[in-house]
């Protein structure tokens, strides 16, 4: 079966192109016809997906949709297809689209749609844009005749998901930056400070206090074997990578991670809450709990908590219920444990879901707000506690000086 490009006129009068498969000119001229296009020009051409192949298999050129670019695409589409046939609203999309490498991966969704495929199947062309998730929900709703109520459902999951995103990166630059400052100006002092104050105190002939000698080796060391601490730190970092990538560690790890008093409790929370949002949007929906459970467990980087997600799954093929398999894992949150029950008692699962993701979210914003500004101030105390030692272990020889002067 060949390939063939064309350019046809829809019954608006509108230009449109694309490819289609077919055996023959003339078989293609009749798909065409059946999908009501009036065919202006068709000639033979390559597949898409065979249009060049990628040095040594790479293909570096490739890009995928960010995140934000992603949330857009499903905001403007599920607008459109309310309005418009849904091969119109992708023709809208890609023209109104700025950004070369988005242009071109809605164009190839847009060119496999007008061929005659689904959305869901469209869209498996650029698995790295739309991850399975996304595709699945695509397809319930293509199935049940509720397209644009799926794709406003998930633009609304997308668009959370990015906030959340965002509010954690904004919590953690100013006390990161501040942290980088700080390591600076100690490596600094250590380094071009302390020696030359050092040189000072080498024709002094008395012992030198303890503090100073210490901050003096430590300069020393820094100024004199900075090549073999930073060889030990790659080596180090290498081999952490490593043993990561074995399995038993990794589980381990992510174990202690969830455990770490501070950080565990806000790994687990937004899991929770990204779980429980994903899981009320699919079950609104109307797809199957064990195949959002799949697909949920396949966005998990904890491996302890992917590991809890799996035990579910099991368990409800097992005839077990979402909220007794989730206490059975002693992971998640006891609210959304408890307000799973209730949905599941009362039949509005996805209602309580939704709810108890609201819950965590709102939880997460006190938390992290709450911890970074007890983080801010430790680390601007912990800094002035070092320069403090730094400053002191310079006074203590001037002032030995000053009493050995005054005797």
């Amino acid at each position: 079966m060949a390939d063939f490009d064309y350019l046809a006129i829809d019954t608006r009068g509108a230009e449109t192109r694309g490819h289609v498969a077919a055996a023959s000119i003339d078989a293609a001229r009749a798909a065409l016809d059946r999908r009501r296009l009036y065919v202006v020009r068709i000639e033979p051409g390559a597949a898409p997906a065979a249009r060049g192949r990628p040095l040594f298999g790479l293909d570096l050129a490739r890009r995928k949709m960010s995140g934000k670019q992603l949330t857009l695409f499903t905001r403007q589409l599920a607008t459109l297809s309310r309005v418009s046939p849904l091969e119109e609203s992708l023709r809208t999309i890609t023209r109104q689209t700025e950004q070369e490498h988005v242009r071109t991966i809605v164009a190839a969704v847009h060119a496999a749609v007008v061929e005659g495929r689904r959305l869901a199947d469209a869209m498996a062309r650029e698995p790295r844009s739309f991850p399975p998730l996304y595709r699945a929900m695509v397809a319930a709703g293509e199935s049940s005749g509720t397209l644009p109520t799926i794709l406003e459902r998930l633009s609304v999951l997308l668009e959370r998901q990015a906030e959340i995103r965002g509010k954690l990166l904004t919590a953690m630059a100013y006390p990161t930056i501040l942290a980088v400052v700080a390591m600076g100006v100690v490596i600094a002092l250590m380094a071009f400070v302390v020696p030359q104050v050092v040189e000072q105190f080498d024709t002094v002939g008395q012992e030198l206090p303890l503090l100073t000698r210490l901050v003096i080796a430590l300069s020393a060391l820094i100024t004199g074997w900075w090549w073999l601490i930073l060889l030990l730190v790659g080596l180090a970092a290498m081999a952490g990578w490593a043993a990561l990538r074995q399995p038993p560690v990794r589980l381990a790890f992510d174990t202690w991670l969830l455990r770490v008093p501070l950080l565990g409790r806000l790994l687990r929370d937004l899991h929770a809450a990204r779980m429980a949002r994903t899981l009320s949007t699919m079950v609104a929906s109307r797809l199957p709990l064990l195949e959002g459970l799949n697909l949920t467990a396949g966005t998990i980087h904890n491996r302890r908590l992917k590991a809890a997600s799996d035990e579910i799954t099991d368990a409800i093929r097992g005839g077990g219920s979402l909220s007794s398999a989730m206490r059975r894992t002693a992971v998640f949150p006891p609210l959304l444990v408890y307000l799973t029950a209730s949905g599941e008692a009362a039949g509005r699962l996805d209602e309580m879901l939704e709810r108890a993701a609201d819950y965590l979210e709102r939880e997460f914003d006190r938390f992290t707000a709450t911890a970074m500004s007890l983080l801010e101030p430790a680390i601007i105390v912990v800094m002035g506690a070092v320069v403090a030692t730094i400053v002191l272990s310079i006074l203590l020889p001037i002032l030995q000086l000053n009493t050995l002067a005054g005797q």
